[in-house]
């Protein structure tokens, strides 16, 4: 009886997931360039990119459909991300060296704060330096941003993974905004906890970005995606999230251990917090991670046959919400059969750094460290 009541959670948990991702699936669409006279100031901060950079700075200047200019704050770089692009050499290109690190930001926000002074255009564009920009990319956040009325304008890049540890971590960030987050009724309700943003790319109009004190105003943290929507809806602007995958391709990281630490540096800030991790764990643990074992435990003859046929649907449910998740978002399709080892992965992350927290104290990312008592 109890392994049936888990079996039917599991079903549960797992529609709820599935529902939300349908729905999400439907709206979530590449918006459409347009041609426009509007100067799209395309904003890169760069801290020791000398691998990324120069592939990112070139596919920015070959922006096509609206005039762009490009400038990348060379974040106190140990190597030769500046040489490198004042190499290229394009009138439209500039190097931004950005100053010391003050005292109570972390280096993101500064860098990207640093460069929003430096730049004319009416739209902002700030992407990360491992981000390829489409041609369209610009034209596309632009129009979308004019039609709409909004003042925030975001989307997650395809993710290029080449690597098993990869492929077990970066999938969580598709998965996660499209299964849970209902982005129709983000688009129709003002609510800030409704807004999200992917700090890869994401489009201000300049005047709201001033008004609204931009990176300035999350100088503190250290996630400037999920800090910047609900800054902008508070203030009275609109936000929204499109779909990124014909607009740009970012690898955010090339180790598993890497992609562990940066995606901890996230978690600080994101689902590692003594009342949301409870609930997560519940909600993925059950919907995600469940199913499959109870499913194998059926078909060896261990469940009750109404507790394998639950189990069954879950695990077909799980699956099947990933798959379109993953085939939607160009990810690749070997990440599907992972997927209960991802969600495991996920969780492993968010709980280690939800109890260290109070024994590290600190955030480290590229050389720096950060407290997070507060965050």
């Amino acid at each position: 009886m109890i392994l049936t009541l888990l079996a039917l959670l599991c079903v549960f948990a797992a529609l709820l997931s599935a529902g939300v991702a349908v729905a999400n699936l439907l709206v979530l669409k590449t918006p459409a360039p347009e041609p426009d006279d509007g100067l799209v100031s395309i904003l890169i901060p760069a801290r020791n990119e000398a691998g990324n950079i120069a592939g990112t700075v070139r596919a920015a200047l070959a922006s096509t459909g609206v005039p762009v200019e490009v400038i990348v704050g060379d974040d106190h770089s140990t190597d030769a991300t500046a040489a490198i692009v004042t190499g290229i050499g394009d009138p439209r290109l500039r190097l931004a060296p950005v100053p010391d690190l003050p005292e109570g930001w972390t280096g993101k926000n500064h860098a990207c704060a640093h460069l929003a002074t430096q730049a004319r255009g009416r739209w902002l564009l700030f992407i990360d330096a491992d981000v390829t920009l489409e041609p369209s990319a610009a034209a596309a956040l632009a129009a979308r941003a004019r039609h709409t009325g909004t003042a925030l304008v975001s989307a997650v890049p395809r993710q290029r993974m080449d690597t098993s540890g990869e492929r077990l971590t970066v999938p969580m960030i598709n998965f996660l905004l499209v299964g849970y987050l209902p982005m129709p009724l983000m688009r129709r309700l003002p609510n800030p906890s409704l807004a999200t943003a992917c700090g890869q790319m994401v489009l201000f109009d300049a005047e709201a970005y001033a008004a609204t004190g931009g990176h300035g105003a999350v100088r503190a943290f250290l996630h400037d995606g999920v800090r910047l929507a609900p800054l902008f809806r508070r203030a009275g602007y609109r936000t929204d999230l499109v779909a990124g995958a014909e607009l740009a391709t970012c690898r955010m990281y090339d180790t598993f251990p890497a992609a562990w630490a940066g995606f901890s540096k996230n978690a600080h800030e994101g689902l590692a917090t003594p009342r949301a991790l409870p609930l997560w764990t519940a909600l993925l643990g059950l919907g995600h991670l469940l199913p499959l074992p109870l499913l194998g435990l059926g078909l060896l003859g261990l469940l009750p046959p109404e507790a394998t046929a639950l189990a069954g649907a879950a695990s077909a449910l799980s699956l099947g919400t990933r798959a379109a998740i993953t085939l939607a978002t160009r990810e690749p399709a070997a990440t599907i059969p992972l997927h209960p080892v991802s969600i495991a992965v996920a969780l492993a992350i968010q709980w280690n750094v939800l109890l260290r927290r109070e024994r590290a104290g600190a955030a480290t990312w590229k050389g720096r460290s950060y407290p997070v008592g507060g965050a």
